[in-house]
C-alpha cells in the first residue's frame, strides 16, 4: 500500500519540440515523474490524445491535459491508499469514464500512471523492470532484439505514398550490447554510403534518428542497407524489416506506393518479393488498420515466414487483439503505452499476444522524450524486442543506454539473457 501524497502535472517539450505533459507524483519515498510521447502516424483507434487547439503552439498545447491532472485527477488521487498499479489505473479510467479515455485525455492519465508505477518500484526497493516484471509474472528477465530505424520515410520525413520505417534487426549476437554496437557500426557505414551516393544532405536526420535520402526509391534504400550490412562485417547476423505505415497511403480499398497502385492481393505480391530478395523478417503495419481482409491474406501467406506486426491494427488495445487473433491478422504485437493509455492495459495487452503465441515488440513513437520507462517496460515484460528509433539523438539513446545500465545489473546476477542468435528472434 503506497499513499499518494500530490500529483503536479506540467507542460513540457517532446523531441520535434511540441508540447506534451510531465507528471510528477509524490509519495513519502519521494518524487516520481514520466512524460508522455506523442506520434505522427498515429491510429484512429488509440486513446484520446488532448490538444487544446489554440493559437499557442499552433494549436499543440496540452494545457487541457494538464489542468485535466492539476484540478481533476491530483484532488481525487492526493492523500489517499493505493494497494497497486492495477488500482489507481482503474481509479483512473473510471474517472474518465469513456472508452478512449477522450474526457480527460490519455496523455493526462499515463504519465500519472508510469510515475505512480516508478513510486511503486521504489517503496518495494525495486528497479523499475523488476517491479513491472512482478506485475506481468515474468520470470526470467530478457534483453530485447533492438530494431533501429536508419532510414526515415512517409510522415517522419515529410514524404507522401511511401513506407515509414527502414530497420536495421541486429539478431545474431550473444549479448544485446553486442547488438547495440553492430546495428550502430552498421548505421555509421550507411551514412557514409548516402553520403557518396547522394551527397551530404542524404544523411539529415528524421523524427526518429534515421537518415532521409529524399530522392532514394524503396529498392535503392533496401539495397544500400543491405550493402551496409555487408561492408560493416555483419552479413548474416543484421536482418532489415519495414514499417510500412500502409493506412497512409490507403485509399478507396487500395494502396498507393510512389505512384503504383496495388490491390491488397497485389500488395501482398508485392512485399513477398520484397521478403525474397531483401530477406525482411518482419513487416509492420503492411496494410491499414480496418483492412481485415487485406491482413488475413498476408497473414495466411507469410506468417510462417515472417513476423507480421500490428500497430495502427491493434492499438495496444486488447479488444482489437482478441478480434485479430480471432481473425487470424496478424502474429506480433507492436505495444505502445499511449495508445491505450495506462501500464496496467499495456501489461494486460502483452500479456494476451503471449498466451496467443504471438511475439511483442514495446515501441517509442516519432515524439519521443528523455524519459526511458520503455527501457524497462520491454525488459520486465520480458517481450525480446524494443523498437526505439536509430542509434542518434538522446531521445533515442536514452532508451539504449537504459538498456545497458539494465544488462549490466542483470549480468551482475549472471541472469543478463538477450533474446538474439536467430534471423528473426
Amino acid at each position: 500500500m503506497v499513499k499518494i501524497v500530490s500529483v503536479h502535472a506540467r507542460q513540457v517539450l517532446d523531441s520535434r519540440g511540441n508540447p506534451t505533459v510531465e507528471a510528477e507524483l509524490s509519495t513519502s519515498r519521494g518524487h516520481f515523474s514520466a512524460i508522455v510521447p506523442s506520434g505522427a502516424s498515429t491510429g484512429a483507434h488509440e486513446a484520446m490524445e488532448l490538444r487544446d487547439g489554440a493559437k499557442e503552439y499552433a494549436g499543440k498545447g496540452v494545457l487541457k491535459a494538464v489542468e485535466n491532472v492539476n484540478s481533476i485527477i491530483s484532488p481525487k488521487v492526493s492523500g489517499r491508499d493505493f494497494f497497486s498499479l492495477d488500482e489507481l489505473d482503474s481509479f483512473l479510467n473510471s474517472l474518465d469514464g469513456t472508452a478512449n479515455k477522450s474526457a480527460l485525455g490519455a496523455n493526462a492519465i499515463l504519465p500519472v500512471s508510469m510515475a505512480f508505477c516508478r513510486a511503486l518500484a521504489s517503496h518495494e526497493s525495486m528497479r523499475l523492470f523488476e517491479y513491472i516484471g512482478r506485475v506481468s509474472g515474468t520470470k526470467d528477465f530478457v534483453l530485447p532484439v533492438p530494431f533501429l530505424n536508419v532510414l526515415n520515410g512517409g510522415k517522419h520525413a515529410g514524404r507522401e505514398n511511401d513506407i515509414q520505417e527502414h530497420m536495421l534487426v541486429p539478431s545474431g549476437f550473444a549479448s544485446f550490447s553486442e547488438a547495440l554496437r553492430a546495428g550502430t557500426e552498421t548505421y555509421h557505414v550507411l551514412k557514409g554510403i548516402l553520403r557518396k551516393k547522394y551527397g551530404g544532405e542524404a544523411a539529415l536526420l528524421g523524427d526518429e534518428g534515421g537518415f532521409c535520402p529524399k530522392s532514394a526509391s524503396l529498392d535503392d534504400r533496401l539495397e544500400m542497407m543491405g550493402k551496409a550490412v555487408s561492408e560493416a562485417g555483419y552479413s548474416g547476423e543484421v536482418h532489415i524489416a519495414l514499417d510500412c505505415a500502409s493506412s497512409e497511403f490507403f485509399k478507396d480499398g487500395n494502396y498507393n506506393i510512389d505512384g503504383k497502385e496495388y490491390t491488397p492481393m497485389e500488395l501482398v505480391d508485392f512485399y513477398a518479393a520484397l521478403v525474397e530478395r531483401f530477406g525482411l523478417v518482419s513487416i509492420e503495419d503492411g496494410f491499414a488498420e480496418d483492412d481485415w481482409s487485406g491482413w488475413r491474406l498476408f497473414n495466411s501467406r507469410m506468417g510462417k515466414k515472417i513476423e507480421i506486426v500490428g500497430d495502427d491494427l491493434l492499438v495496444t488495445s486488447v479488444s482489437r487483439m482478441k478480434a485479430a487473433i480471432e481473425r487470424k491478422a496478424c502474429n506480433a504485437l507492436l505495444l505502445k503505452v499511449n495508445q491505450i493509455g495506462t501500464v496496467t492495459e499495456s501489461v494486460e495487452a502483452a500479456r494476451l499476444a503471449f498466451r496467443s503465441q504471438w511475439r511483442v515488440m514495446v515501441s517509442h513513437r516519432s515524439g519521443e522524450s528523455e524519459d526511458s520507462f520503455i527501457s524497462d517496460l520491454v525488459v520486465g515484460l520480458a517481450a525480446g524486442q524494443s523498437k526505439f528509433g536509430a542509434p542518434a539523438r538522446s531521445e533515442r539513446t536514452a532508451k539504449y543506454n537504459q538498456l545497458l545500465r539494465i544488462e549490466e545489473a542483470l549480468a551482475e546476477t549472471g541472469k543478463a539473457k538477450f533474446a538474439g542468435k536467430g534471423p528473426s528472434a
